[in-house]
């Protein structure tokens, strides 16, 4: 029996979390979104999943993050010997090259640009589950 994949998405805008989370239905996934507001809650819940032995395939975070924005966490997950190994995606509407290049140099898998249609993030959606599938 194939164990149920979680992908962790750290944003702090209630919409766009609404918005992935419909688009994930959209495509027929359910109950595989873990959604948290900043960097220090991803810490936290991570915490709480290392002690359960349940940690996530796949971890999403918001560039723009109040407390601790996206890169700040990356490096945290990136310098934790039990987190690292976590494949983490950048997802952020800046187009800034020079954040995601930053992004990908301190070991982000992938930067996507959030989607400005349903379309696009029914098919952002798609590329994350099929991303925390590949990987895991």
């Amino acid at each position: 029996m194939e164990t149920k994949k979680r992908i962790l998405l750290a944003d702090d805008d209630r919409e766009d979390q609404f918005i992935i989370a419909e688009a994930f239905e959209e495509i027929g996934v359910k109950d595989i979104l873990h959604f948290v507001e900043n960097g220090e809650h991803v810490l936290a819940w991570l915490e709480t999943c290392a002690a359960e032995g349940t940690l996530p395939e796949l971890i999403v975070l918001d560039l723009n993050m109040p407390k601790m924005n996206g890169t700040q966490t990356l490096l945290r997950l990136k310098e934790d010997e039990r987190f690292r190994h976590i494949p983490v995606i950048i997802y952020s509407t800046s187009l800034n090259n020079i954040e995601r290049d930053e992004c990908i140099r301190l070991g982000a898998h992938s930067y996507v640009i959030k989607g400005i249609t349903f379309n696009e993030c029914k098919n952002i959606a798609k590329t994350l589950y099929d991303c925390c599938t590949e990987l895991s």
